[in-house]
């Protein structure tokens, strides 16, 4: 088992919850794919996409869940990255996580590894 995670404003996953399918933020619908990370990557994600920015939550998912529209490709320093190409249903979220900003403006994560 493999657990990833989005990171996301509140507002974009209260919406995908009610729809009952998450289809992307801006920067997935840009790129054609949902971008995860893994426990170990997210930190680092936050920092870099999503420093100063409030009222955010993470979605944790079990990989394997998503079967073959997951695809890892190599990104950030050649690390392999979950992609999901697809929606997400909001029925595989297993758990939404908040992010609350530290005092240096990152989102603080609390991730299982």
């Amino acid at each position: 088992m493999t657990r990833i995670y989005k990171i996301l404003p509140r507002t974009e996953w209260d919406a995908a919850r009610e729809a009952g399918r998450f289809l992307g933020s801006a920067v997935d619908l840009a790129d054609g794919y949902i971008h995860f990370s893994t426990a170990a990557q997210a930190p680092e994600t936050a920092a870099r996409h999503f420093a100063g920015q409030a009222g955010l939550v993470v979605l944790e998912v079990e990989g394997d869940d998503l079967g073959e529209a997951l695809v890892w490709e190599k990104s950030r320093g050649g690390d392999l990255f979950p992609h999901l190409y697809g929606e997400l249903s909001a029925a595989l979220v297993r758990q939404v996580l908040p992010a609350p900003l530290g005092a240096d403006g990152v989102p603080q994560l609390d991730l299982a590894p």
